[in-house]
């Protein structure tokens, strides 16, 4: 049986997403219903549908008779992820610890993962496993409403990820030494070396993010 098309709104919604979220329409960029669903091939019901989705999710801003603006990473945007991950993964680095041996594994599979992706020039598929190995961390400190916290960062954590690789794209090397830091202490069963680690990189990350102008900024 052939597998069902979804529905034209949801494939408005998932196009237009992936576009905002690896920097395909990046912030600033005003998106117009007929262009949209002539690239979609749909009507432009579907894509007023998926706009207001994408607007309640605090990526768009609807214009009527204008279209829609993708709205740029607001430095109160990226001071709350900043704060929240910190507070997270800084607790999660301790709870894993000892380290299973299936978490390290998977934390070094991600890490030649990210390699790969750099030596290749996928900004995009490096940014997916950074923010996995991040994950796979707080997954593995067994809090589920933690990690179901963690997991609603994710569209935002994937487009600042993004952000940063395209802004500095010679940071990105430093993101991959940060990680292998991180899963070295890990290994060590060094639970202060580990979590000073994650607050160093997560605070640099939070520093590109502002921008160059940054009194932090390297």
């Amino acid at each position: 049986m052939p597998a069902r098309t979804p529905p034209a709104a949801d494939r408005v919604y998932r196009h237009v997403k992936r576009s905002v979220l690896d920097r395909t329409f990046p912030g600033g960029t005003l998106l117009v219903e007929g262009e949209i669903a002539e690239a979609v091939g749909v009507s432009r019901t579907p894509v007023r549908e998926a706009l207001l989705r994408l607007e309640a999710e605090g990526l768009l801003r609807l214009y009527p008779k204008k279209g829609a603006l993708v709205l740029p990473v607001s430095a109160e945007e990226i001071a709350d992820v900043v704060e929240t991950r910190l507070l997270v993964e800084r607790h999660a680095v301790r709870r894993v610890l000892p380290a299973s041996p299936g978490l390290l594994d998977r934390l070094a599979a991600l890490l030649a993962e990210q390699e790969a992706c750099v030596d290749a020039g996928d900004l995009e598929g490096a940014a997916a496993a950074d923010r996995a190995f991040h994950h796979a961390v707080v997954a593995a400190a067994g809090n589920r409403i933690l990690e179901q916290l963690y997991d609603r960062l994710r569209d935002r954590q994937l487009r600042m990820g993004v952000q940063v690789m395209h802004v500095r794209p010679e940071r990105v090397r430093l993101n991959i030494s940060d990680h292998a830091g991180i899963l070295r202490a890990l290994r060590e069963g060094d639970a202060d070396g580990a979590e000073r680690l994650v607050g160093v990189h997560i605070g640099r990350i939070g520093t590109l993010l502002r921008g160059p102008d940054s009194p932090e900024a390297p």
